[in-house]
């Protein structure tokens, strides 16, 4: 929920109420654990992975 609405604050955007954001996580959880289970991981290592990829990304 914090990390939705850092996004909406950085994008200038109003924070929708904390029912909405809530939900929105909650679809954004869903979403994860549906492509974890695709993949045959769990989200948490599919998030340590992006983190990794994300650090040692080409520098331009």
């Amino acid at each position: 929920m914090r990390l939705l609405a850092w996004q909406y604050h950085k994008k200038g955007m109003p924070v929708p109420k904390a029912a909405e954001i809530r939900a929105q996580a909650e679809a954004v959880v869903d979403q994860a654990h549906a492509i974890a289970k695709k993949r045959g991981k769990n989200v948490l290592s599919i998030m340590k992975q992006a983190a990794t990829d994300f650090v040692n990304r080409p520098k331009p």
